[in-house]
């Protein structure tokens, strides 16, 4: 077994992994941007290593910095968790050339399943179903529209090759709307894939999205842990997650078949590890979609219902021993439910909504099961992904399960943040989520997502001058990251501690658990305001044109994420001081719209 590990990522994933390492006995060594110097995970390692400022490309995707920081700490293994250099097989080979284990499947794997395109193709070779659609690349969006309108039919789904978590996914529901989707994906694949190339699928209008966990080993031993059911989704991308699905969805023998489908598409790419192969259910037919060929966000809930780790067996995987577990083993006990604690402004159609938190609880008892990566005084930064935390219960069956993760959402607290905690709460009270539907209506529901709107709540105010606090600040000696807390009241006294632990190396800021308190942006009726941060990646309409409420403005690149900005109200554009490529604030003016008869 490994003795040191280092984990190539961020968040609450990179958390997770360091627990399962110090409870395996194995010591942990964390990698972090200067953005993220005091974030949680940078301080829940035994090592931390300063990656650099700058965007993820220049840190967390720095293949080299990471492999570096690696050797210097003298870390025999990386794990990347999700997101990042996960699914990167060129990161895996880096690594294997340089002497490291790389915790995940082989470089052969990731390559073949990283390619939605070779991957539909092995499948289909090796007798997987697969939903109808092409398997090679679609050039150009003339080529698409033949195959659209010959032998796919509308609506379809263009997707990119390199795709995956809902990036590069748009839908044509006619012939009109084809070159916008093309393009669309096209653009997410090279954003976020490096890969422009896309293919065509047939699109299922209200599928079920229902993944298997699988485990395999060097030895060749592979199995499922049954399925998740992750429909609820908004734009693609999962909110809620439960395992196993509902049981008038999915049966026994429909379980059955959906493992033996997982267990060899793991075998037909000589899979090592923990990954997922996700599938779309429909009208009781199940088609691959693709693999994930690493841990999955929501691992967490088949862990509820298996009792199985999903990441030290991963870790076991990787260090050459078998599978702690045998298909037989495996029983699915009671019902878990993810809800996915996001920096998100549902009322504004899923916006981010990046900032500092004020006072941070997180709920309590039995069931109960939190992954975060922030605390009290923490960021969620617009760099990265809008996670806060997972939120995760368990109970005997789905409906006490959700009485459950209702109890607990009524108990979180995140004060400074507009969070999706009011969503979870109105969605999972529905009768829809209680007859175990996909709730795309409702998610589609501009009307009804507008009354979740609610004021952001105030920060914790400042600590009185004759009180102690604890502040932590950070001391890096040749990149390399050393912490000194410090107890007292709140002086000058803090800030000459700062700059006599700097003497040998840099100091940041102190990580105070306090916050300041900021007003709400306002604006009047004629002006529309930016609801996020982040850089304007394209603007639709110019200065004079006459718009109609609800017509696309802008799009808005945050937190991976395009956010698409509509005009509040019909009128004529008289001021629109944006730009393509330029970066915006929340609350910074969008357009003036005065209506026709001002």
């Amino acid at each position: 077994m490994f003795k040191k590990v280092l984990v190539a990522n961020r968040g609450e994933i990179a958390v997770r992994i360091f627990r399962a390492l110090e409870e395996m006995g194995i010591a942990s060594v964390a990698v972090y941007s200067e953005q993220d110097r005091d974030a949680l995970h940078a301080g829940r390692a035994e090592e931390a290593y300063n990656l650099g400022d700058g965007p993820a490309a220049e840190n967390y995707l720095n293949v080299e910095k990471i492999i570096d920081a690696a050797k210097r700490s003298g870390a025999e293994a990386i794990h990347p968790g999700y997101g990042f250099l996960a699914e990167n097989a060129p990161f895996a080979q880096a690594c294997e050339d340089s002497g490291l284990v790389f915790i995940g499947p082989p470089p052969s794997a990731i390559e073949a399943m990283g390619s939605k395109t070779k991957a539909r193709e092995l499948m289909q070779a090796a007798g997987v179903p697969i939903v109808p659609g092409t398997t090679e690349p679609v050039k150009t969006v003339k080529d698409a529209l033949k195959i659209a309108k010959g032998e796919i039919g509308f609506p379809v789904a263009v997707k990119a090759a390199g795709g995956g978590g809902g990036k590069g996914f748009r839908v044509a529901l006619a012939e009109a709307d084809l070159e916008g989707a093309f393009e669309g994906a096209s653009r997410e694949g090279e954003k976020f894939f490096s890969d422009p190339t896309v293919y065509l699928e047939r699109y299922l209008p209200d599928p079920r999205h229902v993944e298997v966990q699988v485990l395999a080993d060097r030895h060749g031993n592979v199995i499922h842990l049954g399925e998740r059911d992750c429909s609820i989704q908004r734009r693609h991308q999962k909110v809620i997650e439960e395992s196993p699905a509902p049981e008038w969805i999915v049966d026994e023998a429909m379980r059955a078949r959906i493992g033996e489908i997982g267990v060899e598409a793991a075998r037909a790419v000589g899979y090592v590890g923990a990954g997922t192969i996700e599938g779309l259910l429909q009208d009781g037919e199940y088609f691959f979609l693709e693999m994930n060929t690493r841990v999955q966000v929501e691992h967490c809930v088949t862990e509820m219902t298996t009792g199985v780790d999903i990441v030290k067996e991963g870790i076991r995987a990787a260090a050459g021993e078998p599978l702690s577990h045998r298909q037989q083993d495996i029983h699915l006990r009671g019902h878990a439910i993810e809800c996915r604690i996001n920096a998100e402004d549902a009322s504004k159609n899923f916006a981010p909504a990046p900032g500092k938190i004020g006072a941070y609880s997180e709920p309590k008892g039995p069931g109960v099961r939190v992954d975060s990566g922030v605390g009290e005084g923490g960021e969620v930064s617009p760099m990265y992904d809008p996670m806060v935390a997972k939120l995760i219960v368990w109970d005997a069956d789905r409906a006490q399960a959700t009485k459950r993760m209702l109890r607990a959402l009524d108990e979180y607290e995140i004060e400074g943040l507009k969070t999706l905690i009011p969503f979870h709460k109105a969605l999972l009270s529905t009768e829809q989520w209680a007859k175990g539907e996909t709730c795309r209506g409702l998610l589609e529901d501009k009307a009804w997502l507008k009354t979740l709107a609610f004021e952001t709540p105030p920060k914790a105010s400042e600590q009185g001058e004759d009180e102690k606090v604890e502040q932590t600040y950070t001391v890096e000696v040749s990149g390399k990251r050393f912490d000194v807390r410090v107890i007292g009241p709140p002086t000058a006294a803090f800030a000459s501690s700062a700059q006599g632990a700097a003497m040998n190396g840099s100091a940041a800021a102190p990580r105070a658990k306090r916050s300041e308190r900021k007003s709400a942006a306002g604006g009047g009726p004629d002006t529309l305001e930016s609801p996020l941060q982040g850089n304007m990646w394209k603007v639709l309409v110019k200065e004079g044109d006459a718009v109609s409420e609800g017509q696309l403005l802008c799009i808005i690149e945050a937190m991976k994420m395009e956010n698409e900005i509509t005009a509040h109200k019909a009128g004529v554009i008289t001021a629109l001081p944006i730009s393509e490529g330029s970066p915006i604030a929340a609350g910074a003016p969008i357009a003036t719209i005065k209506s026709a008869e001002e």
